[in-house]
């Protein structure tokens, strides 16, 4: 699940990462070319409803490459990104 908030008008947008609850346990971060592709700089954190997510605020017309990262080293991708191409999730850039 991604969430987007900025307004076009924004030079920064926040995009907050989350998995839902019934996501399988363990430690999961988000890396991308927005943290270098670090494992563990943006870890998920567990939320009170039971999801984990991470919030990253960047430029508002960065395109955005990214993955989830499982502590037993299971890459994944978020079905919600604008597209998921064989090495990323991808997020676009607002139209303006």
């Amino acid at each position: 699940m991604l969430k987007l908030t900025g307004s076009r008008k924004s030079a920064t947008r926040k995009i907050t990462f989350a998995l839902p609850s019934d996501h399988p346990a363990g430690k999961v971060s988000v890396v991308g070319n927005f943290n270098d592709w670090t494992p563990g700089t943006d870890l998920l954190k567990k939320r009170s409803n039971g999801t984990m997510s991470a919030t990253v605020t960047l430029p508002s017309d960065y395109i955005v490459a990214f993955r989830y990262l499982g502590e037993n080293g299971q890459w994944f991708d978020d079905q919600d990104a604008d597209f998921v191409d064989a090495g990323a999730s991808v997020i676009l850039a607002p139209a303006k």
